[in-house]
């Protein structure tokens, strides 16, 4: 059998909000799924189901990549419809959690799987091996858990759990699937209660909550404390709780009690009064409008326990404990938080402790190595660093025997001992030779799943290196550099965000250079997100203020001289976009050979919220790709009008789908789900356009365009809006001045122009927005606040 899963089509069973979130990400994937769930009891059969594909498009974050897509989801019943499953390859069960349904379903459904069919449960925490007792003999090779993490679009972690009798071969091919396909990042996990993610995770909020009440603190000043100061998202711990709801949250506790009642903790595994006591009143949480927070006009209250009621939110750090935790050592940091008199840094060492100490005594059981562990946290729950981790990059040794201390003198939460290996000299648990399993008692290596080649800079551990590859170029503004004996070079921003500069326009350029003398691709490619948050605005905004209108202008024309440069390039430069592309990164991904793009993706050329125009080639390029598209003595004006309202209304792409949609990305751009293999894809896109013997483009030399007519069309439209107040004069403005360079100018309809042409119009209106005192307050108050004014 080869590593290879074959899907030519997938089935969900349950479409529960888990379910047929699941089957939309798979329909994301280009998978062919069919949706299963009972019969409605009268009209169409299928109407649960049918329901459940119209609700995906009303769920944020947006489980679709396009809403186009939730016609391909099929939908089917368990009465009628089982024979369905006879063309299927992969079945993922996601009902809910109890094990007697899920038992009897896979009775149901035995008879109608194929031989070679993958069985797989998406379970929070039931045991696999028990599920597994029901099936035929000859299928319970071919099942497993496969656990993923909601929303499964958004979170990187799928957990695959195997039973005693699954096949290794089933494993890896599953795991290369979900890699690839599905864009995931996969954690095995041994067959115990809640798995990795959620034992760990949820154990970690429960000591948050212990010692909420230990340390007297608001549950705002809790959030405050473990969210974004510690590294972790800034729903932090009660706000993550009212999201995922308060029932959902005591049934995960109480699943907990129920089956772990040998966990040195276990006196912990309860709700607290007040989670309770809210339980009972009906204030779950996000979905009832009311929990921990809940919202009165513009403000956020906080449930404030003394009061018995709710306060305005205020959620304050101590300013001494604030001063602490932006020590960037962390060692120090550790060290401060324990010596510490203070409520919130006492409260903060005891989080830390607990955690660390129960990651430790359980790790043997739950996981094969410490790197399971960290990545299913930092996958799943969002920590910039997982448990052993932070441990380690706060001094192993030292951090240990505070936590052997805290355990003598009986203030860490149990007295369970800390395990050997934790002080058999070791300095960590992750190294250049792997993580460490305490079950092998041996560093073990990442794994050798073939589909991780794919990944040329996995998501790096603490204690992990990579090499950087060798530089091939540098400035203050990007780096160029290549794999030994690789014939694609690949070049880096430097600058904050990847704003680009002079120093960045220059260097692209060079870069360009040497790939044309020395290699045979560039691919442009930034370590971490985003692409290009766009112009270094402030350096723009220094030049006009200063009055220097030549200097101005001659940046802009530097712009656009770097765009044209990587259009032109006699070697093909292959864009690797994931996160922002806004603006000017927006305009360099457009004059690639081509784009490769990460389902996240998020573009834009958002240019008119600082009142400017896009100016680096971008709407010449737009007017480029509707003059093609209309063919000669076509509709030009017609195929300008998605990409107007794209550009004057500044609208940035949901998915590299959308992007398409907007027409700020081509419908032969590539997208790739999994990020961490975008540099990959990108060096085999820039080889393959190489072997195929490449040449750039031709010079447009004869661009149809839209001229006076298509200008006042869209001054129409525009003034209708000016006259219903939905923009002000100045966006009037701006976007007459978009209108006029799409259309190529105060020119007959129809006339034939060439890049030079549209490339001086956008130079002429972008300097001239650039000296209006509106847009320089607009310039101004985005670098100041971060937002947008509309003046």
């Amino acid at each position: 059998m080869s590593n290879k899963l074959l899907l030519r089509r997938a089935a969900v069973l349950g479409a529960g909000v888990m379910g047929a979130q699941i089957a939309a990400h798979l329909t994301n994937a280009g998978v062919d799924t069919v949706l299963f769930d009972l019969p409605t009891k009268e009209g169409d059969p299928n109407g649960v189901v049918t329901k459940a594909i119209a609700n995906l498009a009303k769920l944020s974050p947006a489980p679709l990549a396009d809403k186009a897509l939730a016609e391909r989801i099929v939908a089917a019943n368990y009465e009628t419809g089982l024979e369905l499953l006879k063309d299927c390859d992969l079945i993922i069960e996601a009902i809910a959690e109890r094990m007697d349904w899920k038992q009897d379903l896979y009775k149901k459904i035995a008879p109608f799987v194929p031989a070679h069919t993958v069985l797989a449960s998406n379970t929070s925490g039931l045991g696999i091996n028990k599920l597994a007792e029901v099936l035929p003999e000859e299928m319970r090779h071919r099942f497993c858990g496969v656990h993923f993490f909601n929303p499964p679009r958004y979170m990187h972690l799928a957990e695959l759990i195997p039973a005693r009798t699954t096949d290794a071969a089933v494993l890896e091919s599953l795991e290369a699937f979900l890699t690839t396909t599905l864009g995931k990042g996969v954690v095995y996990a041994k067959d115990t209660p809640n798995f990795i993610g959620n034992r760990i995770g949820v154990f970690s909020m429960l000591a948050a909550m212990h010692h909420t009440e230990q340390f007297g603190l608001g549950f705002d000043t809790v959030d405050a404390l473990t969210g974004p100061a510690v590294g972790r998202p800034k729903s932090a711990t009660y706000r993550t709780a009212d999201v995922v709801g308060l029932d959902t949250m005591a049934h995960v506790i109480k699943t907990m009690a129920d089956t772990l009642p040998e966990d040195p903790w276990h006196q912990y595994f309860q709700a607290p009064k007040w989670l309770a006591a809210l339980i009972e009143k009906g204030a779950l949480g996000q979905k009832t409008g009311a929990g921990f927070y809940t919202k009165k006009g513009k403000d956020i209250l906080v449930l404030d326990l003394k009061a018995q009621d709710f306060r305005v939110s205020a959620g304050e750090l101590d300013a001494d404990v604030a001063t602490l935790l932006k020590e960037k050592d962390p060692a120090k940091k550790f060290a401060a938080l324990r010596a510490s008199e203070n409520p919130q840094a006492k409260f903060l060492w005891a989080c830390f402790r607990d955690t660390f100490h129960y990651s430790a005594y359980h790790l043997e059981a739950i996981a094969d190595t410490a790197r399971d562990v960290d990545f299913a946290i930092r996958w799943g729950y969002g920590w910039s660093l997982g448990p052993f981790e932070t441990w380690q990059a706060a001094g192993w040794k030292q951090v240990a025997e505070w936590i052997a201390d805290d355990i003598v003198k009986d203030l860490a939460m149990s007295n369970a001992p800390l395990p050997d290996w934790v002080f058999d000299g070791r300095d960590g648990v992750h190294g250049t030779a792997g993580s460490y399993s305490p079950g092998r008692n041996a560093m073990v290596p990442r794994s050798g799943n073939p589909v991780y080649a794919r990944q040329r800079f996995p998501d790096a551990l603490v204690g992990e290196k990579f090499s950087q590859g060798r530089t091939v170029y540098e400035n203050d503004g990007v780096r160029m550099w290549v794999d030994e004996g690789d014939d694609i070079a690949v070049v880096s921003f430097k600058t904050k965000l990847h704003t680009v500069n002079d120093h960045v326009l220059n260097g692209l350029q060079e870069a360009i250079a040497i790939a044309e003398r020395d290699f045979r691709g560039l691919v442009i490619w930034q370590p971490k997100e985003p692409f290009s948050a766009g112009a270094d605005l402030s350096g723009a905004l220094g030049l006009l203020q200063a009055g220097d209108v030549k200097g101005f202008e001659a940046m802009v024309a530097n712009f656009q001289k770097t765009s044209q440069r990587i259009k032109y390039a006699q070697v093909p430069v292959v864009a690797a976009v994931r996160g922002l592309a806004l603006g000017g990164g927006c305009e360099f991904q457009m004059h690639a050979a081509k784009t490769v793009l990460a389902l996240e993706s998020y573009i834009g050329l958002v240019e008119a919220g600082v009142g400017l125009l896009p100016a680096g080639g971008g709407l010449k390029e737009l007017a480029v790709r509707a003059s093609e598209a209309a063919g000669p003595g076509g509709d030009v004006f017609a195929q300008l009008k998605t990409a107007f309202e794209s550009v004057a209304m500044g609208k940035v792409s949901t998915s590299a789908f959308e992007a398409r949609s907007l027409k700020l990305a081509r419908e032969s751009d590539v997208v790739v789900f999994n990020a961490f293999e975008l540099l990959h894809v990108a060096r085999q896109q820039a080889r393959a356009l190489s072997e195929s013997g490449y040449r750039p483009p031709l010079p447009a030399r004869r661009i149809q365009v839209a001229g006076d007519v298509g200008i006042a069309t869209f001054k129409m439209m525009l003034v209708n809006m000016l006259e219903g107040r939905f923009i002000s004069p100045h966006d009037y403005e701006i976007a007459s001045r978009i209108a006029t360079v799409l259309c190529g100018g105060e020119v007959d309809r129809g006339t034939l122009v060439d890049e030079e042409w549209l490339i001086r119009l956008e130079r002429e209106h972008f300097v001239a927005l650039a000296q209006m005192p509106k847009t320089q307050e607009r310039i101004g108050h985005m670098l100041k606040t971060g937002k947008p004014l509309r003046n």
